[in-house]
């Protein structure tokens, strides 16, 4: 007499170790994980609807996920900058962001303008020129202490008015 066959229920309770199979199988660990992931999500949504072998329907949909995400990906990197829409990569700033840029220059500008010449000297040295702080204590004739003071001075002074 043959016994009826039962669904396998406990697939969720060896999810860690399904997991972990299919991680070390692929050569991307963050795809492997969604792929179980989804497999998993999609098991859940079957509700009280339960295949006859869970781990091996897991499986199935693990394995299909993995080659959908494999497929996107290889789309993803043949696509080309130039075939994507403007909006998607735009190539030049808009009128608004031109205008915050500008306030934003303007804003910083007074600011500065409020400081010591030593701070907007050290602070131009740095940011415009690029030079250190050793560099722009030696053309500054002023220790490398100081510079740093100055430089945390108009920092500070900098992020309270912006």
């Amino acid at each position: 007499m043959t016994q009826p066959v039962v669904p396998e229920k406990n697939w969720l309770l060896r999810y860690a170790e399904l997991l972990g199979g299919w991680v070390k199988r692929a050569n991307i660990q963050q795809d492997a994980e969604d792929a179980v992931q989804d497999a998993a999500l999609k098991m859940l949504e079957m509700g009280s609807v339960t295949p006859r072998n869970s781990t091996h329907y897991f499986h199935r949909i693990v394995m299909n996920q993995s080659v959908s995400i494999y497929r996107s990906e290889q789309v993803r990197q043949a696509q080309s900058v130039d075939d994507l829409a403007e909006e998607a990569v735009p190539t030049s700033a808009s009128a608004q962001e031109h205008f915050e840029a500008g306030e934003l220059m303007r804003t910083m500008q007074r600011a500065l303008a409020l400081l010591p010449e030593s701070c907007q000297e050290a602070f131009r040295l740095r940011q415009i020129e690029g030079l250190s702080n050793i560099e722009i204590a030696q053309k500054m004739g002023v220790s490398l202490n100081m510079v740093e003071r100055y430089m945390m001075r108009t920092i500070r002074h900098l992020q309270d008015h912006l």
